[in-house]
């Protein structure tokens, strides 16, 4: 590296480039190699340069620049710190498209650490100028440009609000249907990351009419166009009823449903999880999403995915969607997901946080379920702290269901009901008495673990009449 500072001044023009091409190859290859260029002082010869020199030599600087940003915030805040950030900007403007991309990539780099590094973005001037990059010609610097709008509006709402008031949000909107991919992947971004923080930003990107726009980007060949598209109808239906029943009414629920299906892995959890969102908010908003056929689908994520984080995601929107009144409750039940729950909870192998989810939506669907064949095999698994709540169902139905009542006596539900050890008083104990009350008291006899002794006794002491 000492030897290849001294070539960044050489009088051949190649040689220049070539060695500094070779320092952003060292430097992007891996932090330790970046801080050795920072401590080389290598990096105010550079800003010197892309002030000064030829259109090649400004992509090769601004390439070492970006190398040396990527890797963490310190090293970006030392990119910022010997004023790189000034210079990038005024490249932005440079006539050699790229120059704009190979600057606006490394303002990108710099700006997706944190909210500070962000901030040195925006006070440079940076954002009308990338603005104007998304409307250029070159699809290159298009995406780069879309790319380093959404790092800068990840970060906070204020920072969002920036780039929305430079007039970002109509010209992203436009390229949604763009045929490439890649600017696709950038674009639904860099909406999402805006539309996010508060409900204000995410009604200025509805309002650039991204609706039924974006859902054919759902249908997408590229898994990381739908992903995306996903994550930013997500991030809109989140924030109120309103917004949900806007991408409700636009059929988004059902292509969210339909897109799940088509792919596997992460690509689905931001579907998972907007199902989850939209069903939240209301009770006829989690029926939009049962009506859709949501549940089967939010089923088999649950069954067939191994990842614990997308079990988790399908485990809570399955609750949602089943905590607000009987009816929905049983929409879940009946696709038998309850004792799927249940093993996930119970699993040790389970993170915690999907044993967490999967027992929060065990107790919010059970809570309101009156579908008594869907509880029955939860009699016989079910630790004591879910229990109760199985139980205190059965005691709120029986009593006025005789089908029901018969059922549960004929499939063993009434004998699983017996062996269960109370405490007294406690409230396990009194839905079991309530349960008990339902039926004669010899059937209720009949059924206790020690009936079969009581009767073997009483042959014992019986004297025959001869």
């Amino acid at each position: 590296m000492s030897l290849l500072r001294p070539l960044l001044l050489d009088v051949v023009p190649t040689i220049q480039q070539t060695s500094a091409m070779a320092l952003g190859r060292l430097a992007n290859y891996n932090d330790d190699l970046a801080e050795a260029v920072v401590k080389g002082d290598i990096l105010p010869q550079l800003v010197y340069s892309l002030a000064e020199q030829n259109a090649y030599y400004k992509k090769a600087a601004a390439f070492v620049l970006r190398a040396v940003a990527k890797h963490s915030p310190q090293l970006a805040q030392s990119v910022v710190d010997c004023g790189a950030v000034d210079t990038l900007v005024i490249c932005l403007e440079d006539f050699d498209p790229g120059v704009k991309e190979a600057a606006a990539w490394a303002l990108g780099y710099i700006a997706r650490h944190n909210a500070e590094l962000s901030q040195a973005v925006v006070d440079a001037g940076a954002v009308p100028l990338l603005v104007l990059c998304i409307q250029e010609p070159e699809i290159a610097v298009k995406r780069i440009a879309a790319s380093a709008l959404s790092d800068l509006s990840k970060h906070s709402p204020e920072l969002a609000q920036t780039v929305v008031d430079a007039g970002a949000i109509a010209h992203l909107a436009q390229m949604i249907l763009n045929p490439d991919a890649k600017l696709k992947r950038q674009v639904l971004s860099a909406l999402s990351q805006i539309a996010k923080h508060s409900v204000d930003l995410a009604e200025m990107v509805v309002e650039a009419e991204i609706f039924p726009v974006v859902l054919t980007c759902l249908k997408d060949s590229d898994e990381y166009v739908k992903k995306n598209a996903s994550t930013l109808i997500r991030e809109i239906a989140r924030h109120t009823p309103e917004l949900s029943q806007l991408i409700v009414n636009a059929g988004g629920v059902a292509v969210v449903i339909n897109c799940i299906g088509d792919c596997k892995g992460n690509v689905r959890l931001p579907g998972i999880m907007m199902l989850g969102y939209v069903a939240a908010h209301s009770e006829n908003l989690a029926m939009a999403v049962i009506i859709s056929k949501g549940v089967p689908q939010l089923a088999i994520c649950l069954s067939e995915e191994v990842e614990d984080h997308i079990k988790a995601a399908a485990a809570w929107s399955l609750g949602q969607i089943g905590r607000h009144t009987p009816e929905h409750a049983r929409a879940v039940a009946v696709t038998n997901v309850l004792p799927k729950l249940l093993s996930l909870y119970m699993d040790t192998e389970s993170s915690e946080d999907l044993q967490g989810k999967a027992k929060k939506a065990l107790k919010n669907i059970l809570q309101k379920c009156t579908h008594l064949p869907s509880l029955e095999p939860l009699l016989h698994d079910a630790p004591p702290n879910i229990l109760k709540h199985v139980v205190g169902q059965f005691s709120k139905v029986l009593p006025h269901d005789s089908k029901a009542r018969r059922l549960f006596v004929t499939s063993g539900g009434l004998k699983k009901i017996q062996e269960i050890e109370a405490d007294p008083g406690s409230p396990l104990q009194e839905y079991i008495n309530t349960i008990n009350n339902c039926f004669p008291e010899e059937i209720v006899r009949y059924y206790s673990p020690a009936y079969s002794q009581t009767l073997l006794e009483r042959v014992d002491h019986y004297q025959p009449v001869i």
